[in-house]
């Protein structure tokens, strides 16, 4: 069997937090951490960013990716992972690949490696890199304008919460898939679907400037 592919969308155009793709981190751009990690791990048979955009393109090349460049109109706001990953795939032949997030600068080898160690002995169509919540959603409760509030699901009223289901939340940062079965699905939320816990110190969506200063101390942190 030919060995995996890394796809790395990386689009220029964010709008919450301008250019957070190539923020700096540690002296290098946060894309060159998951770059590096992923060609660390010796897993994969190319490590191929996506991107419309020229400068990100130039910090791929520097630090050793492939650089597919995307249509304009898979550039857009309302572009998806799906479709972006389905673009480069039509250009591969290949029978697994590994999406990773261009913000995902704090996952380490080991579990990059370990995650693909369970989708290789479990076999789903998609491994999904996944966390706890900190609070369970069945005590989730809608709030009024007025301030009033109710239980969203009801019938957890009353229970105790290690009766709660155990609930998990894509975190943004690995997706191992089948090419095939996704090509067929077109969805990382595939019926043949499994999780892989990824420890909380390498986890961090980073969607405002806020986020990126978790990201950053949590990185220091690790050192």
């Amino acid at each position: 069997m030919k060995k995996p592919i890394a796809i790395i969308p990386a689009r220029g155009g964010s709008k919450r937090l301008a250019r957070k793709n190539i923020l700096p981190l540690a002296g290098k751009p946060l894309l060159a951490h998951i770059i590096e990690t992923a060609l660390n791990s010796n897993i994969f048979e190319k490590v191929i960013v996506s991107t419309e955009d020229e400068e990100i393109a130039g910090v791929a090349g520097k630090f050793g990716a492939d650089i597919f460049i995307r249509n304009s109109e898979l550039a857009q706001d309302s572009s998806t992972v799906v479709e972006v990953c389905l673009d480069v795939l039509r250009e591969y032949q290949v029978d697994e690949f590994c999406c990773l997030y261009a913000t995902s600068a704090l996952l380490s080898v080991t579990t990059l490696k370990e995650s693909y160690r369970n989708f290789q002995t479990r076999r789903p169509s998609v491994l999904m890199g996944v966390s706890s919540y900190n609070y369970s959603p069945v005590q989730a409760l809608t709030v009024g304008n007025n301030g009033s509030a109710s239980l969203l699901i009801e019938e957890y009223r009353g229970i105790q919460s290690q009766h709660h289901p155990k609930l998990r939340v894509s975190n943004g940062s690995l997706y191992w898939a089948k090419k095939q079965s996704f090509i067929k699905e077109k969805t990382f939320y595939s019926e043949y679907l499994n999780v892989f816990d990824v420890p909380e110190n390498e986890v961090c969506d980073v969607d405002t400037e806020e986020d990126y200063k978790r990201l950053i101390k949590k990185y220091e942190d690790r050192f």
